[in-house]
């Protein structure tokens, strides 16, 4: 979860810190740094929300939990959460590129309207869809339990290499490959949504929201190979085996659970587990792909109509 944790926080940080550092730079750019106050005032109200989204999101699942639904709210964060980081690993992946040219073209049409509220909801709506997010993301991750996350070293390490990298892109007192850290973070986010996607499947099968098309003699969702003598997925299955067969597993159940929350690992995956979680890296894969060809093609075009001028 600590890992986790700081993925999403590096990631969401770091995206809200590059954006307002455009802003503040390019007001400084134009001389017009009296707004910078107004800048700040959104980013601290959207701090505040964040954290109000927070505890309203601890409420409600805590609430779920005493109706006894809470596995139905936790399969629909966890499908949704994942859908988001998806859409953040495919339609962001090209951000660093132009983040810094969209940013300021934002901010010249803002000042030509004028007015301090418009500096405030610019940056209030910047930092609050990334502080949202992490809270959904959090929620996800944890089974609902936010404030653990929230107050994980993960997270707190996260903000801090965030708060690093974008200090040293602004300052230029080294080269920071924000294209380079995009694409690494991309990776692990695809994994993590990956295993969000599988744990979720493997609920609604324990629940019989879900079938199978491989069952058991007795009934029960088949399992299309079982590793539990290798890495068992929890601590408990791994007790439970020792009990069994009086022998240890090859790796603990500790690091059988990193891998569970991480990358979706089960020792003993449903046919639909299995398909669909190799599926999912399959079709992320062909449509990066599609989205790098596209944009080399545009870029040799654009290359082309450059020469021809």
């Amino acid at each position: 979860m600590d890992l986790q944790s700081f993925l999403i926080t590096f990631r969401e940080a770091l995206e809200a810190i590059l954006i307002v550092g455009v802003i503040l730079t390019y007001l400084k750019k134009i001389g017009q740094t009296q707004w910078d106050k107004w800048v700040w005032v959104g980013v601290a109200l959207a701090i505040v929300v964040s954290y109000g989204v927070a505890l309203v999101f601890q409420t409600v699942l805590t609430g779920f939990a005493t109706m006894g639904s809470q596995n139905y709210l936790k399969i629909g964060i966890m499908l949704v959460s994942c859908g988001l980081l998806s859409h953040m690993v495919l339609f962001m992946s090209g951000q660093s590129r132009n983040l810094q040219s969209e940013v300021e073209n934002k901010i010249a049409a803002l000042l030509t309207v004028g007015g301090a509220v418009n500096m405030i909801v610019h940056s209030f709506l910047v930092v609050v869809r990334e502080g949202v997010e992490t809270v959904f993301f959090f929620a996800a991750i944890t089974g609902g339990d936010i404030q653990r996350a929230l107050q994980s070293w993960g997270a707190l390490f996260g903000l801090i290499l965030a708060l690093v990298v974008g200090f040293l892109f602004f300052r230029g007192t080294r080269k920071v490959q924000l294209k380079t850290f995009f694409r690494i973070t991309s990776v692990f986010l695809m994994m993590i949504a990956g295993g969000l996607l599988v744990q979720a499947i493997g609920i609604m099968q324990d629940l019989k929201l879900m079938g199978t098309v491989y069952t058991t003699p007795g009934g029960e969702v088949g399992e299309v190979y079982n590793l539990i003598a290798f890495m068992p997925e929890h601590p408990l299955d791994e007790t439970q085996y020792i009990r069994d067969t009086g022998e240890r597993p090859l790796v603990n159940g500790q690091i059988g659970i990193f891998f569970k929350a991480f990358l979706g690992y089960t020792h003993n995956p449903s046919v639909e587990e299995f398909v669909l979680y190799w599926t999912y890296y399959l079709v992320i894969l062909v449509i990066l792909g599609m989205q790098k060809k596209r944009h080399e093609t545009a870029r040799r075009s654009s290359d082309s109509d450059t020469t021809a001028a």
